[in-house]
């Protein structure tokens, strides 16, 4: 929960908006860092999770590298301070173009996720007189026991290339003559809360992998384990940063290596998402014949995860904490303005009574907020509100009281 200063200050900006809390972000980050100096392990910031600017430069600046899943996300992490040389391009379906504009731009590595893509990479190097470096996604079949929609380390997964291709893979990186086998990549799923038994489960399954490659004569000098590491949406006042020692633990006490092998993972969610709430306002209270609701400015155009994935997301009450310090609870439908039914915050939810204009914070959604955002229903997007600069930030406007000249 915000303090009563914070609120007062938020209280006076335009609605909806995204409200950065800098000082948990950068504690954040710093203390991965420090995690992954500890563990020797290298960090790719998942930049699909959100791409904007301040966090990536503040990233960047801590020497991780990029993980990236489309051209644009390849020059914007460049853009951002990201060396080429830490830029490693993921995603199943590459076009040409993306392909070569990485390819020229000196990234890493391209993770790559079917033979067909291997070939075209080669064919591509081979035109323009390089040599590309290739990190091979294998699906090691793995259930990350999280959502259906991000749980990508099954064989029904459209990710990774599976094991019964394996040695038909081998054979064509060998005889080819214009990529490098960089490594071999994972990465099971996403918002994974069992992180002791699903990683150590995922570095035992990537053991036998890479013993099998090397056992048919290719080195594998990096092994990439992917992210997925979840964070605590009922609670992000109690769990403000992920559980990173546990994860971190977990490879290094299960991930066999040489001293020459670099293990890699790439955090996105984690490292974001509870830097920031969505701050909105009550537009209108309404009561039906069974439930209540409580209309917001922001809806399913500024995060789409709860009508995507049915995602929960903490809501508060902002304004309810400088009425009453005994409030008197009511249950209500949240919902956004979108004329769309699914466009609801969380139904039969319990808050401190609402009027309208109060001020409310949609929690944890500094991963898979901003990032999927769409201008549906001609809606302006939510800007950024950094919690350092809330004096650059858009005034809200009182309709009700506003002077005219005729």
């Amino acid at each position: 929960m915000l303090d009563i200063n914070t609120i007062e200050r938020l209280d006076k900006i335009a609605t909806p908006f995204y409200y950065y809390d800098v000082e948990l972000f950068h504690k954040t980050v710093d203390h991965v860092a420090e995690l992954a100096r500890a563990h020797d392990i290298k960090v790719h910031y998942a930049i699909k999770a959100n791409v904007e600017r301040r966090l990536l430069e503040y990233i960047s600046s801590k020497g991780f590298g990029a993980d990236c899943v489309s051209g644009n996300e390849v020059l914007h992490a460049h853009s951002c301070g990201f060396p080429a040389g830490q830029i490693v391009y993921a995603g199943v379906g590459k076009s040409d173009k993306e392909i070569y504009d990485a390819m020229m731009l000196g990234i890493e590595a391209f993770n790559c996720e079917s033979l067909q893509e291997i070939f075209v990479i080669n064919e591509m190097a081979h035109l323009h007189g390089v040599k590309a470096n290739i990190s091979v996604r294998i699906n090691p079949d793995i259930d990350a026991h999280t959502h259906k929609y991000v749980t990508t380390g099954l064989y029904e997964n459209k990710f990774g290339i599976s094991n019964h291709e394996f040695d038909k893979l081998i054979e064509f990186i060998q005889k080819s003559e214009h990529i490098n086998f960089f490594g071999l990549h994972f990465h099971i799923g996403s918002q994974i809360t069992r992180v002791k038994e699903v990683f150590s489960l995922e570095c035992q399954r990537v053991n036998e992998i890479v013993k099998y490659f090397e056992s048919k004569g290719l080195t594998v000098k990096n092994i990439n384990l992917g992210g997925g590491l979840g964070v605590d949406y009922d609670d992000p006042d109690g769990s403000p940063i992920a559980d990173f020692e546990t994860w971190f633990n977990a490879i290094s006490d299960n991930i066999i290596r040489r001293k020459d092998q670099a293990v890699h993972v790439e955090p996105g969610r984690s490292l974001v998402a509870q830097c920031a709430s969505l701050i909105s306002r009550v537009l209108f209270v309404k009561s039906g014949e069974t439930k209540n609701f409580l209309i917001m400015d922001a809806g399913m155009n500024d995060l789409i995860r709860p009508a995507l994935y049915g995602a929960y997301h903490k809501i508060e009450n902002l304004s309810a904490a400088q009425r009453s310090f005994f409030p008197t609870y009511q249950a209500y439908d949240i919902v956004g303005p979108v004329c769309e039914s699914s466009d609801v915050w969380g139904a039969g939810r319990l808050l401190p009574l609402s009027v309208r204009g109060d001020l409310m914070a949609i929690r944890s959604t500094g991963a898979y907020g901003q990032v999927m955002a769409s201008r549906y229903n001609m809606k302006d997007l939510a800007p950024s509100v950094f919690s350092d600069m809330l004096d650059e930030a858009p005034e809200a406007v009182d309709y009700f009281n506003l002077s005219f000249r005729s």
